[in-house]
């Protein structure tokens, strides 16, 4: 099973992360409204700063191959 941190997707799938963790955030803080933009702003954040070191690394890797 690919591991969701470090495979490579297209933007809906990471869109779709993005969604879901955005609204764990909602849940956790007890559905309250108003904090839509923030969480989606932070799910955001989180989900990209995975995925960063491991982009870098294959970057990295590319170089060094070519």
């Amino acid at each position: 099973m690919p591991n969701r941190e470090t495979e490579p997707q297209d933007p809906e799938q990471e869109r779709q992360e993005i969604a879901r963790l955005a609204y764990s955030y909602w849940e956790s803080r007890g559905r309250i409204d108003g904090h839509d933009v923030e969480d989606w702003l932070m799910a955001e954040q989180e989900v990209r700063s995975r995925r960063a070191p491991r982009r870098e690394d294959q970057r990295r890797e590319a170089r060094t191959a070519a």
